[in-house]
């Protein structure tokens, strides 16, 4: 493989992808380095923490019974654990396990009044995660072994490449 020397050049007219980066100076392909494209890729790619706490943040989204309170939870203001276990047909300990998880990662709220417990989306939680994102990955998961359709390339995407 041929090595690649770093690049000292901050126009980044080099044709490799690293300025004072800690990208490995060892080309692992055969093909010439697109710099622009790695450099973009680089400078708008999450960074490792964030990534992390989003993937913790999705995997609480793995679980259906959390699917379904947060689903619920939208339709209506507000409930208690006994009510959403008999809304999602679902036991006490279930919605109540899936309620403490949501609320440790600040997707739901309580109010108590007396001894009820009440809970309801958070006031900071992102609508379009249920209205758009979710039912779009349950719309493309039953597309799945289907023939549908192929993605639109980045070209023909606003922002795409160019």
């Amino acid at each position: 493989m041929p090595s690649a020397p770093h690049c000292d050049d901050p126009a980044g007219s080099s044709v490799y992808p690293c300025y004072r980066t800690d990208m490995a100076t060892t080309l692992d392909h055969e093909h010439p380095v697109d710099a622009a494209r790695v450099r973009r890729a680089r400078s708008g790619v999450i960074g490792a923490d964030d990534a992390g706490r989003l993937s913790e943040l999705l995997g609480l989204l793995g679980d259906p019974v959390r699917v379904r309170l947060l689903y619920a939870l939208d339709l209506v203001d507000e409930l208690c654990v006994g009510d959403l276990a008999l809304a999602l047909d679902i036991t006490e300990d279930a919605a109540s396990y899936g309620l403490r998880m949501l609320r440790t990662a600040g997707l739901v709220q309580t109010r108590k009044d007396g001894r009820v417990v009440f809970y309801r989306l958070a006031d900071t939680f992102p609508e379009p995660l249920l209205e758009h994102c979710l039912r779009e990955l349950l719309r493309l998961s039953e597309l799945a072994g289907t023939d549908r359709p192929r993605r639109r390339s980045a070209r023909a995407r606003p922002g795409g490449r160019k």
